[in-house]
């Protein structure tokens, strides 16, 4: 079921001092009040000024302001957030914020060694990252939307609201005359985001009551579905090599050999290979048996080239 803000807050125990990303919304200024009161002296606020819209201004300033009622310290950082060609300013923006937020806090703030970050994502945005996967047409690794938890550069990251609906938040923050500031860019119908927030979220609400809570463990077992996989192919590619062996590779059933092959290919040369070049190159080693076959195929950002027994990639 969706849970108030008090009570995920009662299960949400990180690891002390921690951070919360504050960028002055409602969700994030939800999150550092309950946090700042939970834990007074032990918590640190880090925000992060993109400059890509004339509003930015604004909210550091409300962000300073809360901070220094509430008596937490606050990093103030400027991030380059511009898209590279190709890249959508969704993804430009988010990638800017997550590596100043973990660079802010592993250098510390006010005396502060921080070993957690809490991030204020709620049940409403894990719907819409689980129908954007589903748009995308994504595995289970995409299905599974949002961790609650992980750990990365030494650092605990937490998303304690993920079970909050966001009016619940609004509605908590009403109640105790606590304003916040409202990103224009919510609004632009441009952002699939937007058009998802807008126009599916209340039809799914008139149609499934509970689709936050069905949405989230269905997001919950392709979790768990996409650890498996990964467990699987950690052992197959112990069993098949690094380089993999043609041979080897064509004792497993092809969703075997694709997973692994997938797995290989991200830890080995952290590229992705489209469900197209997966399957052309699944075909290709099915057709191998023969000394003088090639391959020579696009996967990722590189291409995968058979030498000898070996399957090898190359990013020219």
């Amino acid at each position: 079921m969706t849970l108030a803000l008090d009570q995920a807050m009662a299960g949400f125990a990180p690891e002390l001092p921690l951070a919360v990303a504050f960028s002055g919304g409602a969700d994030s200024t939800a999150l550092l009040l309950a946090c700042a009161e939970r834990w007074p002296g032990q918590v640190a606020a880090i925000h992060v000024h993109h400059g890509l819209q004339d509003a930015a201004n604004d909210f550091e300033q409300q962000c300073t302001a809360l901070c220094q009622r509430l008596g937490v310290p606050l990093a103030v950082q400027r991030v380059d957030a511009r898209a590279a060609p190709r890249q959508s300013p969704e993804d430009a923006a988010r990638n800017a914020r997550y590596q100043c937020i973990e660079a802010t806090a592993l250098t510390g703030i006010a005396g502060l060694a921080i070993k957690s970050i809490a991030l204020a994502q709620h049940a409403d945005d894990q719907v819409e990252t689980l129908l954007l996967a589903l748009s995308r047409g994504a595995g289970v690794a995409g299905l599974a939307s949002m961790p609650a938890h992980w750990q990365a550069a030494g650092l605990h990251w937490y998303r304690p609201l993920l079970r909050v609906p966001g009016a619940q938040l609004r509605h908590w923050l009403r109640a105790r005359r606590q304003s916040w500031v409202e990103d224009p860019s919510n609004q632009d119908p441009h952002f699939t985001r937007n058009r998802i927030r807008a126009q599916l979220l209340p039809a799914l609400e008139a149609a499934f009551p509970a689709f936050r809570d069905t949405f989230a463990r269905s997001a919950a077992h392709a979790a768990q579905a996409s650890e498996l996989l990964q467990e699987l192919a950690v052992q197959d590619l112990a069993q098949v090599g690094s380089p993999p062996r043609i041979a080897a590779l064509q004792q497993l059933g092809r969703a075997r050999q694709a997973n692994v092959l997938r797995h290989w290919l991200r830890q080995a040369h952290h590229t992705t290979p489209s469900a197209a070049q997966l399957q052309a190159l699944l075909v290709q080693i099915d057709a191998c048996r023969t000394r003088g076959h090639q391959i020579h195929l696009k996967a990722g950002r590189g291409t995968v080239v058979r030498e000898g027994d070996v399957l090898r990639w190359y990013n020219p």
